[in-house]
């Protein structure tokens, strides 16, 4: 299927929030004794998303603040944490320096659903520029069908409609799945049903595939892989586009996203609704496939509230069959269904409600 046109818009209604955020703040992150660079520093401006950590040299830019008060705060182990209140009405430049410190602590812990590379065992990960490049509307499988040992098959001959992954020749009962840590597989089959998910790689800002027995904390039975999906994160800036495309099999897919960008230092709210229809290869093996997406959230000084809602609603005539081996030569689109209407008609609805409470004195 190829991509035909996409363009984007910015309604009105949301200029006067263009605004709000243009200050480009910058600095370097030094030792106060020897004015060594500290590599790997986490600097944060609170209340903002503005986060990044310090490059080999020490330096570090973040853009796109929004003018005021603020507060920076620079962290790094050995070291005492530097504070420090800004008043941001134009491009900053800073030198920071770092008191060294002993901490005593218990034993940590830390447990992630992520790998990296000095985790042992062997992943893929697709990025969102990945995604923005092959996603045209097909399920999730057809996307991670792109990475090794991954196997993935469309009832409809299209990727739109129903659809099966295998990895490494696992089925989905193998295979778990977690959407931002929350396990996706049905609790009873241990399956996930692509179809009813239409389009939310639109609303994905990356995926992980584990093979093998990975780091999943979730699902009894994921021997065979793991697929940890992370959603989009909110935007700070205001924004708000509208892409379609069309291919093959009368195949059309349209899309609306939008989002306020960061409202007052504190709240943000994206969206997204899509529509997905096509004829399919086989005969009579039509979709028409509907899904929303929603994400809210409250971030303050010590507490961040984060809701996120997403719907599918499929209608598929049913094509599970397959074509026989005979029929492969003279009818490669055969359909053994025929009967009008024999479809499914199906929807899911999944809400999720993150909330988190810093209970330290200096928000850290």
């Amino acid at each position: 299927m190829k991509k035909v046109f996409s363009f984007f818009a910015l309604p009105a209604l949301l200029l006067p929030f263009a605004g709000m955020c243009q200050i480009t703040l910058s600095g370097k992150v030094t030792d106060n004794e020897n004015a060594s660079p500290l590599s790997g520093a986490h600097v944060i401006v609170e209340n903002s998303f503005g986060i990044t950590v310090t490059d080999y040299d020490g330096n570090f830019t973040i853009k796109n603040l929004p003018k005021g008060k603020c507060k920076l705060i620079v962290s790094f182990i050995g070291y005492s944490t530097y504070y420090k209140e800004l008043n941001l009405i134009k491009d900053t430049l800073l030198t920071i320096p770092m008191k060294k410190d002993i901490i005593i602590g218990e034993e940590v812990v830390v447990t992630a659903l992520r790998a990296d590379d000095k985790t042992p065992v062997t992943y893929s990960n697709i990025t969102s520029k990945d995604i923005e490049r092959i996603n045209l509307g097909k399920d999730i499988p057809l996307i991670v069908e792109y990475s090794p040992s991954a196997v993935a098959t469309s009832d409809a001959g299209t990727g739109i409609g129903y659809s099966a992954l295998r990895i490494r020749g696992t089925d989905m009962a193998g295979i778990n799945v977690t959407i931002n840590g929350i396990p996706l597989n049905d609790p009873e089959s241990q399956q996930v049903y692509w179809v009813d998910l239409p389009d939310f790689v639109s609303s994905v800002d990356n995926i992980q595939i584990q093979r093998g027995v990975g780091t999943s904390t979730n699902g009894a039975a994921a021997f065979g892989a793991s697929i940890n999906i992370q959603t989009n994160k909110p935007s700070v800036i205001p924004y708000a586009n509208i892409s379609s495309a069309y291919g093959s099999f009368n195949t059309l897919k349209n899309t609306i996203n939008a989002g306020t960008g960061l409202i007052d230092n504190k709240w943000a709210f994206d969206g997204r609704f899509s529509r997905i229809t096509s004829d399919g290869y086989i005969d009579r093996a039509f979709s028409d496939l509907t899904s929303y997406y929603f994400s809210g959230g409250y971030f303050g000084k010590k507490n961040i509230i984060q809701f996120r809602a997403w719907r599918g609603l499929e209608k598929t005539y049913q094509a599970w069959y397959g074509v026989p081996k005979d029929s492969l030569k003279t009818n490669r689109t055969y359909n053994p269904y025929n009967y009008e209407n024999q479809i499914d008609n199906y929807r899911q609805t999944i809400i999720i409600l993150h909330g988190r409470l810093n209970f330290l004195k200096n928000g850290i």
